[in-house]
């Protein structure tokens, strides 16, 4: 069998039974045919996979030092409160018995591209949100398919037969709902919320499910004694631009399930960098550039596996008291070269000027991604540009053969370390 035609019969319902709908059942259909797909704790969804054993268990994807945060954490952790972006010293207080796996980025994204793949085979209309998740419009897909239900459990179906992980779908007639849908029907659940369904299930709700209102928002309805969707529903549109300004209509019109917005196909913004919080915030300038020209090399090295090149280097700065800088500068031609995001990036972090305060993080990101194949040559006068880029392969190779720290550049090693 040609793997044209096994993709073919892996998206096929039973014989006829998409064709045999009528136009009057075609047009119901496609009332409610938005849905957002989500995977289920991603991150430690793809670990698992090869650490079947530690199904069932609290388990966190994240980096182990006190300063760093929780990047996903499994169902059993969230039930004793772990959350994403906990400090990890607060995630291992509340969830003691936890384990902790280093995260594996590019792995991430190689799944996360294979389930683009399954949605795009699906239907054209397809709307990522992040690398685990996105908004699909299955309308056209229909008559091929059968009805959004069933699509959605197609998709599920695929997504742990094909990939061994979990998907929550959400279906409704418009992105907001959807999105609420594949929310509330999580884990590894499917929730379809119909036209004559969606007010009386968004009344039912706390205010807090609306887009767009947060903690603050929350507190200020509160004292308007507004704490449900209902109550918003209730209100006089002007009471509620008084008080929210001009986002009192957007809540307004949430409440009712007013969403007009259209699934639209958007490539995903693609960038790859590397990012380090220190164990005590710093002003040491060697220390900052000695980080720079370390993350510059994590970030080069992921770039050539991936086979990529950047036209931008971005910079990121967080202070002491958590404010955060960003800056980016775009190069004449794409790099993939340790050295070379080092000096653009050395370039940003002087171009900031005398700091306020210490810094707590600093990170490198490589953006405006093209594919080293399609991407012109890294042509330059200056032949040790060349001669970086053709050791930094070579260290690639040692560090595939020998892991990460068998080689270091020299001014990488910790200046008190004693060789011998």
């Amino acid at each position: 069998m040609r793997p044209d035609q096994d993709k073919q019969q892996r998206e096929q319902p039973p014989e006829g039974a998409a064709r045999r709908l009528s136009e009057a059942q075609l047009r119901e259909f496609r009332r409610s045919s938005i849905m957002h797909v989500d995977m289920d704790a991603f991150f430690v969804s793809v670990e698992l996979r090869s650490r079947p054993a530690l199904v069932g268990k609290p388990v966190i994807v994240g980096y182990p030092a006190d300063r760093s945060v929780v990047l996903s954490a499994s169902y059993e952790a969230r039930r004793f409160g772990v959350k994403s972006a906990m400090p990890m010293v607060v995630a291992m207080r509340m969830c003691p018995s936890a384990v902790v796996i280093e995260p594996r980025h590019k792995l991430y994204y190689e799944v996360s591209g294979q389930i683009m793949d399954i949605f795009g085979s699906i239907t054209e209309l397809v709307e990522p949100l992040s690398v685990d998740e996105a908004f699909l419009d299955v309308g056209g897909a229909i008559r091929r398919l059968g009805p959004p239900r069933e699509i959605g459990e197609l998709i599920r179906t695929r997504v742990r037969s094909e990939l061994g992980i979990t998907a929550s779908v959400g279906i409704a007639a418009s992105k907001f709902v959807a999105k609420i849908a594949s929310t509330r029907c999580k884990p590894n659940g499917l929730l379809l919320i119909g036209p004559e369904e969606t007010v009386p299930y968004l009344h039912s709700l706390p205010v807090s499910a609306l887009w767009g209102v947060g903690a603050k928002t929350v507190d200020v309805l509160a004292r308007m004694g507004i704490r449900t969707v209902a109550d918003v529903a209730a209100s006089p549109l002007p009471s509620l631009r008084k008080v929210l300004g001009v986002s009192g209509e957007h809540v307004y019109r949430l409440s009712w399930g007013i969403d007009s917005r259209p699934v639209t196909p958007v490539r995903l913004e693609k960038s790859i960098g590397a990012e380090e919080t220190f164990s005590v915030d710093t002003a040491d300038e060697a220390l900052l550039h000695r980080e720079l020209l370390r993350l510059s090399h994590r970030t080069a090295e992921r770039l050539r596996s991936a086979g990529m090149h950047a036209r931008t280097v971005a910079l990121k700065l967080r202070y002491a008291d958590f404010s955060t800088i960003t800056r980016s500068r775009t190069v004449s031609t794409p790099i993939d070269s340790a050295q070379l995001l080092y000096a653009v990036a050395v370039q940003l972090l002087e171009s900031l000027g005398d700091r306020p305060m210490t810094v707590r993080l600093v990170g490198i990101r490589a953006e405006q991604l093209e594919e080293a194949a399609q991407a012109p040559l890294q042509l330059s006068l200056d032949r040790r540009d060349d001669n970086w880029r053709a050791a930094e392969q070579v260290l690639d190779q040692v560090t595939r053969k020998f892991g990460t720290k068998s080689v270091l550049p020299a001014r990488l090693l910790d200046p008190g370390s004693n060789s011998g």
